[in-house]
């Protein structure tokens, strides 16, 4: 059974990938989505968690954690696919502390033209087509190269291709539906 981790920045298009795998493949994976939980307010997660070390801080980390230990007794005969916005050295500590030895962990990335079009047109939500974004875009990469993660670059293959670069790492044949 597959465990393939979907992580990149606002725009990258992991969510819309999840999304398609979960309407055309339901009953052949599981999916489980971060931002399922719900965010709290930054002033929230400063107050609870502190503002811990580098981006996305002390409660990105703890629900990294809390997220891979879940999918961990979760686990039976049909492949999962989570993705979240996550920083990669949090999905290894978490790995780890579940006691998940096999995981395909993705970078789902895409170049900062393409993000900005889609979080300003797709998405409607120019408000986060900005330098921080552009930041943490950019902070995932490097720490994706670094620590030798697989990287899905979206910016000019189809949602199609993405969803059967993911159903492949599944191990499942893409349904096309």
């Amino acid at each position: 059974m597959g465990l393939v981790i979907l992580t990149g920045a606002s725009g990258s298009g992991k969510t819309t990938i999840a999304e398609r795998i979960e309407q055309q493949d339901a009953g052949r994976a599981r999916v489980f989505r971060f931002d399922s939980i719900g965010v709290p307010s930054p002033e929230e997660r400063i107050a609870k968690w502190g503002v811990g070390s580098g981006p996305g801080g002390g409660w990105q980390r703890a629900m990294t954690i809390e997220w891979l230990n879940r999918i961990a007794q979760e686990r039976g005969s049909l492949p999962i696919l989570f993705e979240g916005q996550m920083r990669l050295s949090f999905i290894a500590e978490g790995l780890a502390t579940a006691g998940i030895a096999e995981a395909r962990v993705v970078l789902v990335h895409c170049d900062d033209a393409t993000r900005t079009q889609r979080l300003c047109n797709e998405r409607n939500q120019p408000d986060l087509a900005n330098p921080d974004m552009m930041n943490w875009a950019k902070f995932l990469r490097a720490e994706a190269e670094a620590g030798g993660f697989e990287l899905l670059d979206t910016s000019k293959i189809s949602i199609e291709d993405s969803v059967k670069y993911v159903c492949e790492r599944l191990g499942i044949e893409p349904s096309g539906g």
